[in-house]
């Protein structure tokens, strides 16, 4: 008798059989296959390499059909969060193997009725919880329905995100000295990076659109002698803001609330504008509004810096989306031009724009894990559906920065006094060590 092929998958499941031929289907082209699948009854389909990435853990018969129909982002994203599959190994590596299933595009019509006659012949999954996903009312963009979006990302406990982001809660892209550096100091390295680029000066009137937890109007209060204000539509964020503001005796200088950008209504009152991680909930839409309303608030000579994720030109985003779904409903990204042409026609002077790319694919590396190192006491706090939402965003996206399929820039914009800028002919403050 002939030895089995370590690759072979021996079962005297029936649907296991079935299974391991849609995957044979599917996978066709895929090599070398770097990791395992393990099915529910124990047996193993073997990696084509000693030393397998991952193993897909498939929970029940229906996995597959519950992943796979329709073939998208979203149903793969559901499959994973309600626990139809596992995987064994870490998350960011099986993102080249999820490309390769959602890009398969261009399939003949056999192969493609081949692997749809095999995913009928399993059995149905549980229908999934819907109501799970965001759900928002209104007009699109327009601040009640803002207010809905924040509100359904942000607002799921604040001690939660403390268990995956730096000990001052800044919840965007990091600066990093090198790959080695903590979260903690490149955080801070970043904060300070942006002020430096502001040019920030002692009673310098700043605002922070989108200020989260208020550790950059902190920062440019204590360090920089600013009179700073942060704005959010995150009840939960100002509570804390307001508690750790107080308890470094910083309120005299600084101060957060809930308002909507669009609801600032101090013309003409701000020396210097930041925007950190908020410009991708604005939308297309408002984006003219957007730029419009930081033009008014800004004095002549005032500068505006703009911190945010584009995707590439050309590239169209996954339908349905997983993100928009579960995470940040209403997101919306664009080319970095087109972001810079609003701005420009709202009246800025473009003066630096610079890539981040890299240091947020080393930041979202570090939430990944811290969040995965804190899961015991994450899961006292939420249940494992928002935990695994939260660890399949964040892998995902950290892959996304890897493959360069979006971007993040910090774009400094000039609202020039009498067509001057008044700023220096080099960069070289920016780089120095302090304020």
């Amino acid at each position: 008798m002939a030895e089995a092929s370590p690759t072979m998958v021996v079962s005297q499941d029936h649907h296991v059989q079935i299974a391991h031929n849609f995957l044979q289907t599917v996978l066709g082209d895929y090599h070398p296959r770097d990791f395992a699948v393990e099915f529910w009854d124990g047996s193993i389909w073997a990696a084509e390499t000693d030393s397998p990435l991952f193993t897909v853990v498939l929970k029940h018969p229906g996995a597959l059909r519950r992943m796979f129909l329709p073939p998208n982002e979203l149903t793969l994203g559901e499959a994973y969060i309600f626990g139809d599959f596992a995987i064994r190994g870490s998350l960011h590596d099986v993102m080249r193997l999820a490309d390769f299933l959602l890009d398969q595009q261009d399939w003949h019509l056999g192969r493609q009725l081949s692997a749809a006659w095999s995913l009928l012949r399993l059995p149905r999954a549980l229908p999934v919880a819907p109501q799970r996903r965001a759900e928002l009312g209104g007009e699109q963009h327009s601040i009640t329905r803002d207010r809905q979006a924040v509100r359904y990302h942000y607002d799921v406990s604040n001690e939660f995100y403390s268990l995956f982001l730096d000990e001052r809660m800044v919840y965007s892209c990091a600066y990093f000295a090198d790959v080695e550096e903590s979260l903690d100091a490149a955080q801070a390295r970043k904060l300070d990076y942006i002020c430096r680029k502001l040019r920030l000066q002692p009673g310098d009137r700043l605002l922070d659109i989108g200020c989260g937890w208020g550790a950059l109007v902190m920062h440019a209060a204590r360090e920089y002698g600013a009179f700073a204000h942060g704005i959010t539509l995150s009840e939960r964020q100002v509570e804390l803001a307001k508690e750790r503001i107080a308890a470094a005796g910083l309120g005299d200088r600084c101060r957060v609330e809930i308002l909507d950008y669009r609801e600032v209504a101090d013309e003409g009152g701000y020396d210097k504008l930041v925007s950190v991680g908020m410009v991708e909930h604005v939308g297309s839409k408002a984006l003219p509004v957007y730029f419009e309303q930081a033009w008014r608030l800004l004095r002549p000579g005032g500068l505006f810096l703009n911190h945010g994720i584009a995707t590439l030109q050309g590239q169209e985003p996954r339908m349905p989306s997983f993100t928009l779904k579960y995470v940040f409903p209403d997101g919306e990204l664009l080319p970095i031009n087109r972001m810079l042409r609003f701005a420009e026609v709202a009246g800025f002077e473009v003066r630096d724009v610079e890539s981040l790319r890299e240091h947020y694919s080393l930041t979202l590396k570090h939430w990944v894990q811290r969040l995965q190192a804190n899961r015991e006491r994450a899961l006292e706090l939420v249940d494992p559906v928002t935990y695994r939402i939260w660890e399949l965003y964040m892998s995902g996206a950290r892959h996304i920065f890897d493959v360069q399929t979006n971007n993040i820039y910090q774009a400094l914009l000039l609202k020039a006094d009498d067509h001057r800028s008044h700023l220096p002919l080099t960069r070289d403050d920016w780089y120095a060590q302090g304020p």
